[in-house]
């Protein structure tokens, strides 16, 4: 088992806690920088939309998992950047400059919307975000001389100041570029003084308000960032599919989007890359066992949300942590072993919880 022992401040927030972390993220971005030569051209599709999906579900995990706010209505900011991007990149702009004015919009959209996480929480604030997400589901079809309507609209090809992206190679490292730097920027901001405020609301917003966190401003702070990354992964979505429309933007996405962090692991930022790979695994996988189950059950119309509620229930029940929470019991084990001792990881509340204060 490894044990760390720490010689000045500076090494309680280093990125890279030793030398083991350094080595394997180093692989790790080497395995991806070097994925255009590795897969196939299907496989570094699906692994460009696994970059994208990560991007909105830090955005998300910012959200929920690190401040502790509800939203059902996510998917609504991946609309406003893609057709934002969308529209923009078509009237001429650089493809640095629509995805910046993308973020920028998606970002004051999500400060509109978190002022009701001022007064209500929970299922409340679930609420009114799914009445959002309706809502710009709703503008997106009916505001046909921007967005096309329900029939669409086409996009350009990302136009870096005269360098058009024409393959989906070169496609790809741009992901990964915005990717690696949208990763960076979410741990660094967890590590400064917003990011612990943002962990102190999560935890009990009266002993936040009581250290002189001010609860409103970091709520829609949050909000902010949180949509701000959404609609970066709502451009990039764009281009990958090269079409939208606002049917792309639905519940069903804001549902899938909440599903990859409860899956991947809530309150850490390895819980949105390991449910985004579940999250475009998981279909491959059901249409690979497909063809080995019986007709009645392998052609029904609704198995694949079968299997994604019955993975739901496993979790909630057997691994509230996610699939990053079983990997850290799996890594205590094998170190600890023959030592480990059952209830290691259970958690216990040391405060009593109580009404929030009005």
């Amino acid at each position: 088992m490894r044990f760390i022992f720490k010689t000045n401040y500076g090494q309680d927030i280093n990125l890279a806690k030793h030398s083991g972390h350094v080595f394997w993220y180093a692989a790790l971005l080497a395995l991806l920088l070097a994925a255009p030569w590795l897969f196939a051209e299907y496989w570094l599709a699906q692994l460009t939309f696994v970059l994208i999906y990560s991007i909105a579900g830090l955005g998300l995990m910012l959200l929920a998992g690190f401040t502790g706010l509800f939203s059902l209505g996510h998917a609504a900011f991946l609309g406003v950047g893609a057709y934002t991007h969308t529209v923009l990149t078509n009237a001429g702009l650089p493809f640095p400059i629509a995805l910046a004015c993308a973020a920028g919009l998606s970002a004051a959209v999500g400060l509109v919307v978190g002022l009701p996480a001022l007064r209500v929480k929970g299922i409340y604030l679930g609420m009114a975000t799914l009445s959002f997400g309706f809502i710009v589901e709703e503008v997106l079809a009916r505001w046909e001389s921007v967005t096309g309507g329900n029939a669409g609209i086409h996009i350009k090809k990302p136009d870096l100041f005269g360098w058009v992206l024409e393959t989906g190679d070169q496609f790809y490292w741009l992901c990964l570029v915005i990717t690696v730097a949208a990763t960076l920027g979410i741990l660094n901001l967890l590590r400064s003084p917003t990011g612990r405020a943002f962990v102190a609301i999560r935890d009990s917003e009266i002993s936040a308000q009581s250290m002189g966190i001010h609860l409103a401003y970091y709520k829609t702070l949050s909000f902010s960032l949180s949509a701000a990354l959404a609609g970066i992964a709502g451009a990039l979505y764009a281009h990958k599919l090269q079409f939208i429309s606002p049917d792309q933007f639905s519940l069903l996405q804001s549902v899938d989007l909440l599903l990859m962090i409860v899956i991947g692991g809530a309150g850490s930022v390895h819980g949105a890359f390991l449910g985004a790979i579940f999250l475009i695994s998981m279909p491959q996988a059901i249409a690979m066992v497909k063809d080995y189950l019986p007709d009645a059950v392998g052609q029904a119309p609704g198995l694949q949300g079968v299997v994604y509620g019955m993975v739901v229930i496993a979790f909630v029940l057997f691994e509230p942590m996610g699939l990053y929470g079983r990997w850290l019991k799996i890594r205590t084990y094998l170190q600890m072993f023959p030592f480990y001792r059952k209830g290691m990881f259970k958690r216990q509340k040391s405060f009593q919880k109580s009404d929030r204060l009005k």
